[in-house]
C-alpha cells in the first residue's frame, strides 16, 4: 500500500469516528448527555460543542481546508484532554483518547500530503 492510501484510510477512520461523535452530540443522545454530565458540562452546551465539532469536521473533510481542520481539531481535542484531566478519569483509556484521535487526524493528513512535513518542520525544499 502506498503512503497516500494509508493516509486516506487513517483520515477516513478519523472522519467516521468524529462523524459519529458529532451526530451523537447534535442529536442530544443519552450517551452524550451522560458523558457531558460526568465531565461537568451543562446540558445546553452539548449542542454548542457538537456544532464546534461539526465545523472542525467539515474543515478537515474538505481537502483544500484539511490543514485548517487538523489545526482546529488539535485545539478541540486539547480541550477534551483538559476536561478529562479535570475530572480525574483514567489516563490511557479516557484522558489520552483524544491524543489517539489527533494521531489519526495528523497521521492521515501528513501521509496524504508529505510536503506538509517539510513545511511544519521548517525544512527547505
Amino acid at each position: 500500500m502506498t503512503r497516500r492510501r494509508i493516509g486516506y484510510i487513517l483520515s477516513g477512520i478519523a472522519i467516521l469516528f468524529l462523524s459519529f461523535d458529532t451526530a451523537v452530540k447534535l442529536l442530544h443522545a443519552a450517551p452524550a448527555v451522560q458523558a457531558n454530565a460526568q465531565l461537568g458540562l451543562p446540558e445546553p452546551l452539548i449542542l454548542v460543542v457538537g456544532l464546534i465539532e461539526l465545523a472542525c469536521l467539515i474543515a478537515y473533510a474538505v481537502p483544500p481546508t484539511a490543514l485548517i481542520g487538523a489545526v482546529l481539531f488539535t485545539g478541540y481535542l486539547g480541550g477534551a484532554i483538559a476536561l478529562q484531566l479535570r475530572v480525574g478519569n483514567p489516563l490511557l483509556s479516557h484522558t489520552l483518547f483524544p491524543t489517539y484521535v489527533a494521531a489519526l487526524i495528523w497521521g492521515g493528513l501528513l501521509l496524504r500530503h508529505p510536503r506538509l512535513v517539510g513545511i511544519l518542520t521548517g525544512e527547505r525544499t
